[in-house]
């Protein structure tokens, strides 16, 4: 079997027995080749191309007058989504693959009409003041503040000044019921702004695009795990990475007690429906927990209930507070990291981000503002870009950007990329 191409170095991609949840595996001896190498680029369709009568529409920016800005909030009419348990054990030994549809069963979430008699996961808020159990007093008090966790004992800034990678992925759920309009076109104007405002190459950069004729370019659950462990592999110590994601976002129950509201944040792929959605733990142990001190992940989640969905310990609000805790203790410790992670999210989790347009264009308002204040001021500090991004989101989209991290931030140091 040829060794698959990814950008356009020819490597051998096997990937390793998984260290997460047995079913992220990739099974062993099937291979990912990814588009984008100078002799099969997937540059898509020019963002000014307009619509043709006799060309599918959903191969196009589409544009419109005066149309309605839409949440990116899963609709599922009189539909429970709900997560089985076996999903999120992390010591289940199966991994996906084409044949085993039983096991794809298992894995998806269960769809139930709500007169079916099940119990519908309520989605509680946050408390604004972490609340503990006196025995004694039997009765809830307010926690002691909590101690700042000091950083990972090799934790080292990054320089971002060594190799580049991007994934980014675009999600409209063609021809579905909860169809969205500007997730594609957002997945492609973020790879052009990379590559124009940043520097990063074609060749480094993935796209999944549900448009796509490529069946490895499509973003389905395998893929999309599979371009996240490529994005990873072989990190090294000031490398920049970047993941971008645009979709429909969701919570379901939490299982393993490391979310204080008890509720996981989850991204759909398009094949939801038949192989389950992503969980924030698993996120996690796909693109942060493999990385090296002083390597660079920086993500952005154009989705909504997106606020803590790469399970970082620390997050910050436009004011530049840090939020109290929405993990445990024990989470926390857990979620330390060398690595210097950046998450830049759509909105908090309990909130929905917006599907909108600009110049007659379908965009997400989060992909859409990160890359204007960008663009407009690029040598700006934390503190500056998350304000901003806020300026131009809320209120108008009741959405509040949130900036997640693996560690703490002065908030004053200059952002890069």
């Amino acid at each position: 079997m040829p060794s698959p191409v990814i950008g356009s170095n020819p490597i051998i991609y096997t990937p390793a027995p998984s260290q997460h949840s047995g079913h992220l595996a990739v099974p062993m001896g099937e291979f990912h080749s990814y588009a984008g190498s100078r002799a099969e680029p997937t540059t898509g369709v020019p963002l000014a191309r307009a619509i043709s009568a006799d060309e599918p529409r959903h191969l196009h920016q589409r544009h419109y007058s005066n149309p309605p800005d839409v949440d990116r909030a899963l609709h599922l009419p009189a539909i429970i989504i709900k997560s089985s348990h076996h999903h999120h054990k992390s010591h289940h030994k199966h991994s996906h693959s084409a044949d085993n549809s039983q096991h794809h069963q298992s894995h998806a979430p269960r769809y139930e009409t709500a007169d079916s008699g099940h119990h519908q996961y309520s989605l509680t808020p946050r408390p604004r003041t972490p609340m503990h159990y006196d025995p004694q007093q039997q009765q809830y008090r307010p926690a002691k503040p909590l101690i700042p966790h000091p950083p990972h004992p090799g934790f080292l800034y990054s320089l971002c000044n060594r190799r580049r990678k991007a994934l980014c992925i675009g999600i409209n759920y063609l021809g579905e019921p909860h169809e969205l309009k500007g997730c594609i076109n957002d997945a492609r104007s973020m790879r052009k702004f990379l590559i124009e405002k940043h520097g990063y190459k074609r060749e480094d950069i993935v796209l999944l695009t549900d448009d796509s004729r490529d069946p490895r370019s499509q973003p389905n659950r395998r893929n999309m795990i599979a371009a996240m462990q490529w994005l990873v592999q072989s990190a090294h110590c000031h490398d920049s990475l970047f993941f971008h994601y645009s979709g429909h976002g969701g919570q379901t129950k939490d299982y393993d007690g490391d979310e204080v509201d008890g509720m996981d944040e989850v991204i759909f792929p398009v094949d939801f429906k038949r192989k389950g959605h992503i969980v924030d733990d698993d996120l996690y142990k796909i693109m942060v927990a493999p990385l090296p001190a002083g390597c660079r992940l920086t993500a952005l989640f154009d989705s909504c209930h997106s606020g803590t969905v790469l399970d970082l310990p620390f997050i910050y609000t436009p004011r530049s507070r840090i939020r109290g805790s929405h993990v445990s203790q024990r989470a926390r410790a857990r979620r330390s990291s060398p690595a210097d992670v950046i998450s830049f999210s759509a909105c908090k989790d309990g909130q929905k981000s917006t599907d909108t347009f600009k110049g007659g264009v379908a965009v997400g308002a989060m992909s859409w503002a990160y890359c204007e204040v960008m663009s407009r001021h690029p040598d700006q500090s934390y503190k500056q870009i998350l304000r901003e991004v806020n300026d131009m989101t809320y209120p108008r989209y009741h959405q509040t950007p949130q900036l997640g991290s693996s560690h703490h931030i002065d908030m004053n140091r200059k952002f890069i990329v």
